[in-house]
């Protein structure tokens, strides 16, 4: 039984709920978001697997996940980029915000992420069960396919996009 951390407004652990159950319930809780650039400043994006319990099928950032208890959020991102991607990087934080956003399947995504940003040139190996497919995109081109028909992206995806802390590596 997966866990994640429950928090406050201000980020301060509150305590535990199993995953499904702060989905349901639309309970805060503390998350993450890697964003990986290669060396041409093109982002890599993965499609989430048709199996996932939310947002099956979407287009969204490299990975994203929970802390588990007890686990740092640079451990959390590292694990879960090697875990769904196969990839070996080290993100740094770059910011983090609040939102809330219903899902499909009667789902709340109520969280406080961290976003992290890093650099990655190669090729992932997808974790079939998390990712169905990736490709790197430039912002541009992104942005203008996010206008055109955002209902393929992530809603949290989106906004870490619009975010006015977010900056794309140069």
């Amino acid at each position: 039984m997966e866990q994640v951390v429950l928090v406050n407004d201000h980020d301060e652990e509150t305590g535990v709920m199993e995953k499904m159950e702060a989905h349901r319930t639309g309970s805060l809780h503390r998350a993450f978001s890697v964003l990986l650039f290669n060396s041409r400043g093109e982002m890599l994006l993965q499609k989430r697997a048709q199996t996932k319990y939310h947002s099956s099928g979407l287009w969204t950032n490299t990975c994203c996940s929970h802390p588990r208890p007890g686990e740092s959020l640079e451990e959390a991102a590292r694990r879960k980029l090697r875990q769904e991607m196969g990839i070996e990087a080290n993100p740094r934080f770059a910011f983090k915000f609040q939102y809330k956003a219903p899902l499909d399947n009667q789902l709340i995504e109520h969280e406080i992420d961290h976003v992290f940003i890093g650099q990655f040139d190669g090729e992932p190996v997808l974790n079939e069960h998390e990712a169905e497919d990736w490709k790197f995109v430039d912002l541009h081109s992104l942005k203008q396919q996010i206008h055109s028909d955002p209902q393929q992206f992530t809603p949290w995806f989106r906004l870490i996009l619009d975010h006015p802390n977010f900056r794309a590596p140069r």
